[in-house]
């Protein structure tokens, strides 16, 4: 039986081993793989101690007091550090949980310390410079992916068997596809937000987990989903009440293996789809090959737009708290690129790529009236090494200068800094930026061991739809989980 989240929250349930004997064996673990992956910034075993013993009836919630870490970039803690992986909030602390911690917590888990995560994560390696890198277990010569890399190598790595994680742009998937593991990202509006940054990037980045069976993944979403009166976005509930049963009808799933940025995709990603199609296919169900109904050049700017009008605001709020003006030299030139690039935008264009996601996803809904499910790769290629560079010395000067660049050529800085990243995985980002949910499933190994993920995308509300092809590929022995689990 795989060790995964359940298996251990009923290990606690049964008093098969008691919450001291479960965090020493987590300690040692850590101690044990830590120091050559660099997943874990914290370990807050006496704080972990206190809740547990602090709760009550915690045997009878879904996870039983199970302990995790949380992603060191919005997920606070009362009293913890909270520095989104940037020198400028290097001594922060969470002045209050926030609901997202909350509700993990109501669903019996307990936090236990807290991953790395690149700078405000904007990237999908994991690479800080406060916290230097993160590596893959899987080979220690590749990166996790990102943002959520810390996250990832602490699962892949067997020091939890669930971590919680978010996804912004495919900062839960692109770990997933990289690490091997199973990657959700629940449909916009469906998590705790607040109390502060209710919006998150409006509405694109969400919180959830990464995590090794799809019966964890099943179990913390409908554990911790719920919809408050103050989030600016709904989740619609047409699936509330789970009304379809795993056997009534065929899947009809449309595949994609062409990126939406008109980038290369690998031989490996596209025999990843191709074999899930295959199988699909023999297990009964209707698959089409389609073209996406979007222009992903065009979403994919108004996503950096996005980006850097928040970076803007951001920034421009930790210089009133700071009360001094935020330099250069403050933060990582990404984060500067971006920062320059939002001052410099209009609120009109601001509002015009947000209007450009909704047309997004009112095409991606039409969509999903003639189809259940959407396959694509999840990424492009398997992991980058470490030592693998996503941008260059001329785009380094240029970062630096951006200040005294016009709007457009600034625009058109941004998106060549972020070109070989997006260029690794150019799939993720649609779902965020038109609110559907999306999952990655580790089906692939390369031909050099490395796992890449595929990607099932469904209309809002029909995460049912992802769980039930999420398990008959984990039922029919499809996965390619890390070593520790098998």
């Amino acid at each position: 039986m795989i060790h995964d989240a359940l298996y251990w929250a009923e290990q606690l349930k049964n008093k098969k081993i008691s919450f001291e004997e479960l965090l020493t064996l987590i300690e040692n673990k850590v101690e044990r793989e830590n120091p050559q992956i660099n997943a874990l910034l914290t370990f807050a075993k006496e704080d972990a101690k206190k809740q547990y013993e602090a709760s009550k009836n915690i045997e009878q919630t879904p996870f039983a007091g199970l302990p995790l870490p949380l992603k060191m970039l919005g997920q606070d803690k009362k009293g913890w550090l909270s520095t989104a992986g940037s020198r400028l909030l290097k001594t922060n602390r969470a002045p209050a949980s926030n609901h997202f911690v909350q509700a993990l917590e109501t669903a019996g888990l307990i936090p236990l310390g807290q991953t790395n995560a690149p700078e405000f994560g904007f990237k999908n390696v994991t690479d800080p410079t406060l916290y230097g890198n993160t590596r893959n277990p899987w080979n220690l010569n590749y990166s996790p992916g990102g943002s959520s890399g810390g996250a990832a190598a602490s699962v892949a790595s067997g020091m939890f068997p669930l971590a919680a994680a978010s996804d912004g742009g495919g900062s839960i998937r692109i770990p997933a596809s990289f690490s091997g593991l199973i990657g959700l990202k629940p449909t916009r509006g469906t998590m705790p937000v607040g109390p502060a940054g209710f919006r998150a990037w409006q509405g694109a980045s969400i919180s959830f987990a990464l995590n090794v069976s799809m019966r964890d993944t099943k179990t913390l979403f409908y554990a911790i989903r719920g919809t408050e009166k103050a989030a600016p976005y709904q989740a619609p509930k047409v699936e509330w009440e789970h009304t379809r049963s795993t056997n009534k009808k065929e899947l009809k799933v449309a595949f994609v293996i062409i990126s939406p940025v008109d980038s290369e995709v690998s031989e490996e990603a596209m025999t990843a789809v191709k074999n899930a199609v295959s199988f699909l296919t023999k297990e009964g169900h209707r698959i089409e090959e389609i073209s996406l109904p979007i222009e992903g050049k065009k979403l994919m700017q108004s996503y950096y737009h996005m980006n850097g009008a928040e970076t803007a605001a951001m920034i421009e709020e930790l210089s009133y708290n700071l009360a001094r003006p935020i330099e250069k030299e403050d933060m990582e030139l990404m984060s500067w690129g971006l920062y320059q690039y939002g001052l410099k935008q209009s609120a009109a264009s601001y509002i015009h790529n947000l209007n450009t996601w909704d047309q997004a996803a009112a095409q991606m809904e039409e969509l999903f009236e003639n189809y259940d499910l959407l396959l694509t790769p999840t990424t492009a290629y398997s992991s980058p090494k470490i030592t693998d560079d996503l941008q260059s010395n001329t785009i380094r000067a240029q970062l630096a200068q951006i200040q005294n660049y016009s709007l457009k050529q600034a625009g058109d800085l941004v998106y060549e800094m972020f070109d070989k990243s997006l260029r690794f995985s150019p799939f993720t980002q649609l779902a965020n930026l038109t609110g559907q949910p999306a999952i990655s499933l580790p089906t692939h190994l390369t031909n050099e061991g490395l796992p890449l993920g595929i990607q099932f995308v469904a209309a809002k509300g029909r995460e049912d739809l992802l769980f039930e092809v999420g398990e008959l590929f984990e039922n029919n022995q499809q996965f390619h989980l890390p070593a520790y689990y098998q």
